[in-house]
């Protein structure tokens, strides 16, 4: 994506934090980009380490390889999506940053479960034994196939995929795409069986998934200062999940129609992370710059919290999918401190914060005024706007003195003071 493939009107659509389907296509198309990038980069490196790779890598990586290509041939917009979900990217940077040798390898291993989830989405067949040398096949968006074994067989069943641990510890069928889903979901179950399977759980309505499985769901050793990990299976309450998961979205759809839809376009997992502890069970969000489209939190307290935590990260996300097309800072510079971080930031930093909390201040002058919202929702946003505007416009004064902007950077944070402004300005002629 080149930055001509950005027009004005979206991005300054994209700076105001305003959801348009336009700015929802670009940013869709700025991930995939990336993506084919990295899948190229890696398949570059596996060809200069060609000679030194030992010969069932090597063997299994042109299979998988061969497969995905096969797959993209019969339905390249279901191989889009299995491509773009969020711990793919993860595990492409981890395998990419990876020293060459027997790390490298572990990580080329997990394009066995890329290829196969890609071929099953399809409809493309597959026939075989596959390689699982850590004995945990990883199946981005459906689940984990345990292989205890080192192998599993696939093979075709029903018009699905079907994948057995060659000691009989597990089988599961791999669904194909729904291009036309009757219910407004897509069909990501796999049906399995054995103690071997694991299948994702599906979070209610669109089409997201609570991913407490995947391998490179959270990046070693853990997030944040504190280095909080992943949260394990066995620990995450799903139904917990699901009630806040359910009330946050019924908050944003009841404050802002066009939130939820940009939520359900572009966020695609949410990610428990273990109890905060140290942190004092104060959750904790993030985005992981490589994994667009994942949100990393502990259990919210609440549905608020949960609604408010999915529009700042979806913020992270769409921020850092638009600054890999379109550069809006130069790298190194000074440090800024900003109201609600104790540290200095560089530039970068500042701006992804404040277009977050913007993002925040427009989610609360909405809430304020959305009648059909719970009046407690309506009271907490209008504490938390008054709270935090001042510091917004701190922030962004900090951003338009700096010289670490581009261009394209400077006229960005112009429009974000502009929305800042004119939500200033409506509050006043309100009161």
């Amino acid at each position: 994506m080149t930055r001509a493939s950005v027009p004005p009107e979206v991005l300054t659509a994209l700076a105001g934090t305003r959801p348009t389907p336009a700015g929802t296509q670009a940013l869709r198309a700025a991930v995939h980009a990336r993506r084919m990038l990295l899948f190229k980069a890696l398949l570059v490196r596996v060809e200069r380490e060609h000679a030194r790779l030992p010969h069932p890598v090597r063997r299994g990586f042109e299979d998988d390889w061969a497969l995905l290509e096969r797959a993209e041939r019969t339905d390249a917009g279901a191989v889009r999506e299995v491509l773009d979900y969020p711990t793919t990217g993860a595990w492409l940077t981890e395998a990419l940053a990876a020293p060459a040798g027997p790390e490298f390898e572990a990580h080329l291993a997990h394009l066995t479960g890329v290829a196969v989830v890609a071929a099953a989405r399809a409809g493309c067949s597959a026939t075989g034994t596959l390689r699982v040398p850590s004995g945990l096949l990883g199946l981005p968006g459906l689940g984990v196939l345990r292989c205890p074994s080192g192998r599993a067989r696939v093979g075709g069943r029903d018009g699905r995929l079907r994948l057995v641990e060659a000691a009989g510890h597990g089988a599961v069928d791999l669904p194909r795409r729904r291009t036309r889903p009757q219910d407004g979901t897509r069909d990501r179950a796999g049906r399995g069986s054995g103690s071997g399977w694991s299948a994702l759980r599906a979070l209610p309505g669109g089409t997201a998934v609570l991913d407490d499985l995947d391998p490179y769901r959270v990046p070693h050793p853990g997030i944040g200062p504190t280095a909080v990990p992943a949260a394990d299976r066995a620990h995450t309450d799903h139904p917990a999940w699901a009630g806040r998961w359910r009330r946050a979205r019924a908050l944003l759809s009841a404050t802002d129609q066009g939130r939820i839809s940009e939520t359900d376009a572009l966020v695609h997992a949410l990610v428990p992370l273990a109890a905060a502890g140290r942190a004092g069970g104060v959750p904790t969000g993030a985005t992981v710059r490589s994994a667009p489209g994942a949100v990393l939190t502990q259990l919210p307290a609440g549905a608020a919290e949960l609604a408010e935590t999915l529009v700042h990260e979806t913020h992270h996300t769409k921020l850092a999918a638009l600054d890999d097309s379109v550069p809006l800072c130069r790298p190194g510079g000074a440090l800024h401190r900003v109201a609600w971080r104790p540290d200095p930031r560089p530039a970068s930093a500042v701006l992804q914060g404040t277009y977050a909390h913007l993002a925040l201040l427009d989610l609360w002058w909405r809430a304020q005024r959305a009648s059909g919202a719970p009046a407690a929702w309506r009271q907490r946003a209008a504490e938390r706007y008054g709270r935090y505007r001042e510091q917004v416009g701190e922030a962004l004064s900090v951003l338009r003195g700096s010289d670490e902007l581009t261009c394209t950077g400077r006229h960005f944070v112009e429009e974000m003071h502009r929305h800042h402004a004119d939500l200033a300005t409506a509050v006043g002629n309100s009161t």
